[in-house]
């Protein structure tokens, strides 16, 4: 994306790159058995060999591995038939071994890809290609009490050998927006695979962006300003947040000291939520700054051509092959689709249903839209346990279809069905509505007709809006009328008068 921000216009384009740290959904750690559950009391959840005990070993979690591959596949990577695992040393305080077990220079897999699609299509499709996905353990916490007044960090090593996933991206972002987009992409994706829940508020799913900007010079040249890494964004819009923000900073400070930018190094910068800024952390590190070498105690891990075979095999539809079949099957927009799926797989199942019995995808996709969804949200739950099912509901809508009610009338049925539990046809004996029969409705329009000459004039001067009048005096003789039908049979019976 090329952007102008200065009085003079001057381009520029934003490069940004994403590093992705994914929590596997495993029940123990990936190199002990400590549990990996969530909410513990502090270091509760620790062993010899997560809190890097001389004499402890580590020994491999096969399930983690097995999840990091299918994610790996998903993004189409080329898999390593061989792969082995090095010790990143840094010193800090939630890492007690003083070195992190993570994979360097042969990582299990490299070159993928993952495209993303605006279902707005407020921006064009983008390709982001994947340098690598590669397993790590994570590190423990750092809790700080500054609003105690004391100033005291403590550690929680709970988290210490939580198995992550970690997914680099190519730099082929254009701008804040399309790393947001992407990111939604990818967690949709990740949790379709059952390969982790992607929960930002657990730490499930931590997103770092490396940002810069790239600016054409008359003479040809590109300038480029040095690269930050942003870290501490705990949710997707916060990344964008983040990254607009840095991309104007870095506007500006180059507008005032490109001749010296050439000289300044790169850069981590934390996110600062409430202020809305990024702050300067500390220079960024270069992979030489961790000494990297082989973990003596894993052997490495290879990889059979059977064994990602098996793996592809337990993966399912992704979320971009959904969205492409409902709108094929079903006829609804890329919009819909993308609402439905975004929604979870037993959303889209749920939808499925329904539209097969109704035979009405665009139908199905509004009463979700509408009603489903915004009947979870307002009282919480999962469609799983939806009282509503699709069978009920499609019920209720055939009935609407038929005529026998409209729509508004019917969303009253469905919030006793919901209430109740009851069947629609329970529902609709339950609150005394009574379906009226085509002969008593037509006398029931000719009464009317006849008792509001000045609408039945004005219907016949070429006004048919004006037969919306005749709606609420239906209503007033019975209110289990349907609309629609009145309003068609009052109009059909005008036109017989001329």
């Amino acid at each position: 994306m090329n952007a102008s921000t200065s009085e003079t216009q001057v381009p520029f384009t934003t490069i940004i790159g994403l590093e992705v740290h994914v929590q596997l959904q495993t029940l123990t750690k990936l190199f002990c058995g400590c549990s990996t559950a969530f909410g513990a009391p502090p270091n509760t959840q620790v062993c010899p060999v997560c809190l890097g005990l001389p004499g402890s070993l580590p020994v491999m979690n096969q399930r983690a591995f097995r999840l990091a591959l299918k994610a790996a596949l998903a993004l189409d990577c080329n898999i390593a038939s061989f792969t082995k695992w090095d010790r990143k040393n840094y010193f800090y305080p939630d890492l007690p071994k003083g070195y992190q077990i993570s994979q360097f220079d042969l990582p299990f897999s490299t070159d993928g890809t993952l495209e993303v699609i605006d279902p707005k299509g407020t921006i064009g499709p983008c390709r982001v290609g994947i340098v690598r996905v590669h397993l790590e353990e994570d590190a423990g916490k750092s809790m700080h009490d500054e609003t105690a007044g004391s100033g005291d960090t403590r550690i929680d090593l709970n988290r210490a050998g939580t198995p992550l996933c970690e997914i680099v991206t190519q730099p082929d972002l254009r701008s804040p927006q399309e790393a947001r987009l992407w990111l939604n992409e990818l967690k949709l994706l990740l949790v379709y695979l059952g390969v982790s829940d992607c929960n930002m508020q657990e730490g499930s799913l931590r997103v770092d962006a490396n940002v810069n900007l790239h600016i054409p010079q008359p003479d040809g040249r590109i300038a480029k300003t040095p690269i930050v890494e942003i870290k501490n964004m705990n949710s997707f819009r916060s990344v964008e947040r983040a990254l607009v923000y840095e991309t104007t900073r870095q506007w500006g400070v180059w507008q005032e000291t490109h001749a010296e930018m050439g000289k300044t190094p790169k850069q981590t910068r934390g996110w600062d939520d409430p202020a809305g800024v990024t702050r300067a952390q500390r220079h960024k590190e270069e992979s030489s700054d961790y000494r990297y070498f082989p973990e003596p105690d894993l052997v490495p891990v290879t990889v059979s051509s059977a064994q990602q075979a098996a793996v592809r095999s337990e993966m399912g539809e992704p979320p971009v092959r959904v969205r492409k079949g409902l709108e094929t099957r079903w006829k609804i927009s890329a919009y819909d689709a993308d609402v439905l799926v975004n929604q979870g797989r037993q959303l889209v199942d749920y939808f499925e249903e329904l539209a097969t019995l109704i035979g009405d995808g665009k139908i199905a996709s509004n009463w979700l839209q509408q009603d489903v969804l915004r009947t979870l949200n307002e009282r919480g739950g999962t469609i799983e346990d939806f009282p509503v099912r699709p069978a009920a509901l499609a019920e209720l809508i055939a009935r609407v279809n038929a005529g026998d009610f409209d729509t508004s009338r019917a969303r009253e049925i469905f919030s006793e069905m919901l209430a109740s539990g009851r069947s629609a046809a329970d529902a609709v004996l339950s609150m005394g509505i009574a379906v009226i029969g085509d002969d008593e409705l037509v006398a029931l329009c000719r009464d009317i007709l006849a008792a509001n000459p000045k609408i039945v004039a004005d219907v016949k001067g070429g006004k048919e809006q004006a037969a919306a009048g005749l709606i609420g005096h239906a209503k007033k003789k019975n209110p289990n009328i349907n609309p629609g039908k009145v309003r068609t049979i009052c109009i059909d019976l005008i036109r017989a008068m001329q």
